[in-house]
């Protein structure tokens, strides 16, 4: 241990040798064995339950040994921990100051600026107390290099001594003892270096983590330039839609109107009968009464020649079969006009919330902007039964095979008497129109072109890759993927089909005077979607229209 008297000695060195070796701490009342080892007085006699030894020498006392305070080393801790605290208030003053963590203060004096390291001493001078290095013999083989902070972080924990290589198996700080133990297989390289290559690693990660700060600033502005686009988006849809939704409004209330004049039109032709109808039977009733006058008068003659020759001049009124004539309401205007309110409200809440299941409804003949699509029948898809005729534009149901579709292909439904169009449709609205000679047993519908040909799932709307709406004896249903919904059947003669591939919907009219919406589907495009037909009794028919552009 160093003089204390003199005061110059090695903080690092003197905190080592005033360690108590079962705390670990600074001796605290030190009292010496013995054997001459110190420990704190608490400490030791926490070990002295049954037996006494030393706990650093296994020393054993028969009897328990007298403990005294070493006054001296009580002295020198005291002195340690002053200069402890100096050193700690003066880093603090010189943090508060300003003056950076770089200064490396002597250990001796602990004010003076450090000038060199001694790593074999393990402790700083300045270069008043560095001078014995520089003159004395005894110290010049000591290894001297520039100040070091770290000298704490520097010393290996398992042998207490200055760490000057780095291991690059396990990644670590080791000493020579290090070295020539547990590390000797290890290959190992000066801490510089591995510090240079650490270096230029963090280098290519900041690098990178520059580069990630960079693409997640650019995602995150096209993120708030997607969500301002979607907001104005959001906005024209809404205001598209409100659009719309007015001219509907306009429509209905026009469509109102019109339905409210022909019921007025149709009470004043009614009335207007019987207003006829009215002066008639009044007429009939005078000519009655007089009739009855002229009875009476005839039945007071006495002679017989005037009673017989007036009776020939009587008139035939008793000869009109008076009648109530039935007028109603029931004319195919007003009719159609009913119909249509009902079937739009049974459309528009026909899922039970009230919300509709279908955006696309017209109730007026479909805007000229629609071009009417051309279709015909594909031959290589008509059951061996359908006979398809008029330029593959008209098919009927024959109960003998059809000699044209003697030849198998795959393409040809083998077990439903169905068939397809040759045209396909892939995106964009579409219109067409059917018409039906005989609307019972015959179903209109869409499906994929994947759609299987052999076996009973390959009819329309048992599976789910077609749509239908299917007339069998006197009921109308809709079929989609073997679930049945019935409509009300308008018993329409032409039906109008519109496509619209955009929004995945497909709607069926009934074509009259005007366009009624009956029925609708909604379901999202997968692939290439073809108008099909089936028809299954002999009577029935159908003829795909030719519409004007």
């Amino acid at each position: 241990m160093a003089d204390a008297d003199g005061g110059e000695f090695s903080l690092l060195s003197l905190g080592d040798e005033l360690t108590c070796s079962i705390c670990l701490c600074t001796f605290d009342c030190p009292v010496t064995t013995p054997c001459g080892h110190n420990f704190c007085q608490q400490c030791l006699l926490s070990t002295w339950k049954e037996t006494y030894s030393c706990p650093q020498c296994r020393a054993h006392y028969s009897i328990k040994p007298e403990l005294k305070k070493n006054t001296v080393l009580s002295a020198v801790v005291d002195t340690f921990k002053l200069r402890s605290t100096d050193v700690s208030v003066a880093e603090t003053a010189k943090s508060e100051a300003g003056w950076g963590a770089a200064a490396i203060r002597c250990d001796t004096c602990m004010k003076a600026e450090a000038v060199n390291t001694c790593l074999t001493c393990m402790a700083s001078y300045c270069a008043e107390h560095l001078r014995p290095h520089r003159d004395s013999p005894v110290f010049r083989v000591h290894q001297l290099t520039e100040p070091v902070g770290d000298l704490l972080e520097r010393i290996c924990p398992d042998h207490q001594k200055l760490t000057e290589l780095f291991c690059t198996q396990h990644d670590r700080l080791i000493c020579t003892l290090c070295l020539q133990q547990a590390h000797k297989t290890c290959n190992f390289i000066q801490p510089e270096k591995q510090r240079a290559k650490q270096k230029s690693n963090f280098s290519e990660k900041l690098d990178l983590v520059n580069k990630k700060i960079k693409q997640n600033e650019t995602v995150i502005s096209q993120i708030t330039d997607m969500q301002l686009s979607l907001k104005g988006s959001a906005a024209t849809k809404k205001s598209k839609m409100a659009h719309v939704y007015e001219q509907i409004r306009d429509m209905l209330a026009a469509e109102e109107r019109a339905a409210m004049t022909a019921v007025d039109q149709e009470l004043e032709s009614s009335q207007t009968k019987i207003r006829v109808l009215m002066k008639m039977f009044s007429d009939n009733i005078k000519s009655l009464n007089k009739a009855k006058v002229d009875i009476q008068s005839l039945l007071c003659q006495s002679q017989t020649m005037a009673f017989l020759q007036a009776s020939l001049n009587l008139p035939k009124a008793a000869a009109f079969d008076p009648y109530a004539p039935r007028i109603n309401f029931n004319s195919k205007k007003v009719t159609a006009n009913e119909e249509f309110a009902v079937n739009l409200k049974k459309q528009i809440n026909s899922d039970g919330t009230g919300h509709a299941p279908f955006r696309i409804f017209q109730h007026s003949p479909l805007p000229s902007l629609i071009d009417g699509a051309a279709l015909s029948f594909d031959p290589k898809t008509a059951h061996k039964r359908i006979v398809l005729t008029e330029h593959f534009t008209r098919a009927s149901v024959s109960d003998q095979l059809n000699p044209a579709a003697h030849i198998d292909c795959p393409q040809r439904f083998s077990v439903c008497t169905q068939v397809l169009t040759s045209q396909g449709f892939t995106r964009g609205c579409h219109y067409w129109e059917v018409r039906l000679n005989h609307n019972n047993f015959i179903g209109i519908g869409l499906a994929y072109g994947s759609i299987d040909r052999k076996g009973p799932t390959s009819r329309l709307g048992r599976n789910a890759k077609s749509w239908c709406v299917e007339w069998f004896n006197v009921k109308l249903s809709a079929w989609h993927d073997s679930s049945e919904i019935k409509v009300v059947n308008p018993h329409p003669k032409r039906v109008g089909v519109l496509l619209d591939c955009d929004s995945g919907s497909a709607t069926f009219y009934n074509v009259a005077d005007r366009v009624y919406p009956f029925y609708s589907f909604v379901f999202p495009f997968t692939e290439a979607v073809y108008p099909a037909f089936w028809l299954f009794s002999s009577e029935s028919s159908i003829t795909l229209c030719q519409l004007q552009a």
